[in-house]
């Protein structure tokens, strides 16, 4: 890094978002208005599962308090490995549990697992298609931390690695049922994890929701916008539909939360009813994440609707306060509402 490049990383600045100017203060908590909260569901879920399957087996580098894994810890310590800060070991060893039989849970940031340790997910779990879960905090613009600990393209990393699922829950309901689910799932899995305080968004929505892995579920009808959302934008997409709603526009919301494999049939069911205009959202970078699958997806079934992306930019990201940075890139609810109705 050169002396220039350091200045500009670590120089303390204001950021200028629309009329407004807010400060570049880190915080780790996602704006979720107006929604109860869960702690630690990821972490508890995997207790629950544990005393039912002893075969649960939790594993962390040194990240157990920050991915909710210290849970598991407290409550099944003879079933907790701490492998220290060493990603490339953590993966081998779940590789090698998997081998016995025993059904390993792997925790880390998502950004030491897609940068560090691809190489070992790849050749030691994914090519031997082995059922190790590999359950990963911050995805996306999740903290402020800048590109060292923003996971903005994960997903585009792993999907193109074969046998590999890969799941984009969207709040605390979606994370508890999702640990179950992919326990029965005979394969390794991928899985992006909002820690801490999870807010309680599908269910509010629609209160019949349950999560079913590899399956896209429609939370909101709308005649005129198909908004097509995973992860916590599924929570911005909502929040957005509330906002337009009083201007008249009227905009469904359908939850993908399995990127691979994708739920095809349901996406091209959804993005082929004529007139609406259809629009992807997500927590990750606008290359090779959902929005450009989904794009492949409509045009080689030939249903071909107005079409527009929400993501991150294809750039190394600012640090700052979430509040400031989701603004700043596009994706707090108010920009998500705003570029909607621009399009229109």
């Amino acid at each position: 890094m050169t002396s220039a490049s350091m200045a500009r990383k670590y120089k303390a600045r204001q950021v200028q978002v629309g009329q407004r100017s807010t400060t570049s203060a880190m915080i780790a908590s996602l704006a979720a208005e107006g929604y109860d909260t869960v702690q630690a569901p990821f972490g508890h879920a995997l207790v629950e599962l544990a005393r039912r399957d002893e075969r649960v087996l939790g594993l962390t580098a040194d990240l157990g308090k920050y991915t909710d894994l210290h849970v598991f810890a407290e409550a099944m310590p003879d079933r907790f490995y701490q492998m220290g800060m060493a990603e490339a070991v953590l993966m081998s060893a779940a590789a090698g549990l998997a081998r016995e039989g025993f059904m390993p849970f792997a925790t880390t940031y998502a950004v030491f697992a897609a940068r560090r340790a691809y190489d070992f997910i790849a050749m030691a779990i994914a090519e031997e298609n082995l059922p190790v879960r590999i359950v990963c905090a911050l995805p996306g613009l999740t903290t402020g931390y800048g590109p060292s600990h923003q996971a903005t393209e994960d997903l585009a990393i792993f999907r193109g690695l074969p046998n590999l699922t890969i799941v984009d829950p969207c709040d605390a309901v979606d994370i508890a049922q999702m640990v179950p689910a992919i326990a029965a799932h005979d394969g390794p899995v991928y899985c992006r994890l909002l820690r801490g305080r999870v807010p309680v968004v599908l269910t509010r929505h629609k209160p019949d929701y349950r999560f079913e892995l590899g399956k896209a579920q429609l939370i909101r009808e709308g005649r005129d916008v198909l908004v097509i959302a995973t992860g916590l934008m599924t929570m911005r997409a909502l929040d957005a539909a509330e906002a337009l709603a009083k201007d008249g526009i009227d905009v469904a919301v359908l939850h993908v939360p399995t990127i691979k494999p994708l739920d095809r049939a349901t996406i091209t069911e959804e993005a082929g009813k004529a007139g609406r205009l259809v629009v992807t959202a997500e927590n990750h970078t606008v290359v090779g994440g959902l929005g450009e699958a989904v794009a492949t997806t409509l045009l080689t079934a030939g249903v071909t609707p107005a079409f527009r992306m929400i993501g991150l930019p294809d750039a190394f990201l600012e640090a700052g306060a979430l509040p400031t940075l989701h603004d700043m890139y596009g994706i707090s609810t108010d920009r998500v509402a705003a570029r909607i109705r621009s399009w229109l």
